[in-house]
């Protein structure tokens, strides 16, 4: 088995409280810890959206980590256009003082959202085309030597928290590929171009301080059960949910309607979400590590990254020990 590690949404289940998704973070995340076969948790920074309660992405690193023991925590990712180098480097730096050696940051370009947040974001459109250039200024930060004159990051400074490269396309992969950076492919939702981006990663990877041979991350959901059909029915709720999900942002304002949801599931948007779940392992336990090997082969990743996509906590626990029992054989 390739190293397994996970991606966690904080997913916000339609009607439950958002105190109770987190808390439910809480006991993957010891769970995970527990079980001892997961090298990092990761947690991704998305905004206005209803179902995920990760918007505040280092506070929630900060809250797991300090309800953890050996797991890395950190961001999958930390949309950097959305923010100032410095204050990403404050605050990871403020983690990694608090968790030394727990702490990753991975960074994305896109902004998260849909445009008018972005704009509530008070985002500058064009922040996006100086992403490299905040990379190496946030790397100075976390180094031993800013690159902005007299201008250090306090916490942050000497701390040289690991970067990571998040996309779902070749230029983030042939940024990380430049900057000598590890690369985490978003497969779990954008399929399309995983072979590809691994590829020009692999091939124009030039070493780096923090990284001397190409170390890429692919990301695909599982869907682990005691049967076949019983990790086919959750697979069946999550599909469900992802085209409720999908439907709402495209009537803003307005719950999708119990009654809507079968034209709903013989629309575009149910195919969008179909396809969005292209890499996605269902099945007991000797089905989902035959995927795994597969999916691990078919994509040239070092590690797996996994969204445990099951619909209910008790769902997402069990995927994480037949997960583990993997890992042990």
């Amino acid at each position: 088995m390739h190293p397994l590690s996970l991606l966690d949404l904080a997913v916000v289940r339609r009607g439950q409280p958002i105190a109770e998704a987190l808390h439910e973070s809480v006991i993957l995340a010891q769970d995970a810890d527990r079980l001892g076969c997961f090298q990092r948790l990761w947690f991704a920074e998305h905004h206005n959206m209803s179902s995920i309660a990760s918007a505040a992405t280092s506070v929630v690193i900060a809250h797991i980590a300090a309800n953890t023991e050996r797991i890395r925590v950190g961001s999958g990712g930390i949309m950097l256009p959305n923010h100032s180098p410095l204050v990403i480097a404050e605050q990871f730096g403020t983690l990694a003082e608090l968790h030394p050696d727990r702490i990753d940051l991975g960074l994305g370009r896109a902004p998260g959202t849909d445009q008018r947040t972005l704009r509530a974001l008070r985002r500058d459109p064009r922040a996006s085309d100086h992403f490299p250039e905040d990379i190496r200024e946030l790397q100075g930060y976390l180094s031993d030597a800013s690159l902005i004159p007299g201008i250090d990051a306090i916490p942050g400074k000497g701390t040289h928290v690991p970067l990571y490269i998040l996309g779902s396309s070749l230029y983030g992969a042939q940024l990380a590929a430049a900057l000598g950076l590890p690369y985490a492919f978003a497969s779990h939702f954008a399929p399309d171009a995983l072979r590809q981006a691994m590829a020009a990663y692999r091939s124009g990877f030039q070493p780096s301080e923090q990284l001397q041979q190409p170390y890429a991350i692919a990301a695909l959901n599982v869907i682990a059960a005691d049967t076949q059909d019983e990790a086919d029915e959750l697979y069946t709720k999550v599909l469900r949910a992802r085209v409720r999900s999908l439907g709402a942002r495209a009537i803003p304002g307005r719950a999708i309607e119990d009654a809507e949801m079968e034209m709903l599931m013989s629309s575009p948007v149910a195919e969008q979400a179909r396809h969005m779940l292209t890499y996605t392992a269902t099945g007991d336990a000797e089905s989902v590590r035959d995927y795994l090997e597969e999916f691990a082969e078919l994509a040239d990743a070092d590690e797996l990254m996994v969204t445990n996509a099951a619909p209910g906590l008790d769902e997402r626990r069990r995927t994480l020990e037949i997960l583990a029992g993997l890992a042990d054989e």
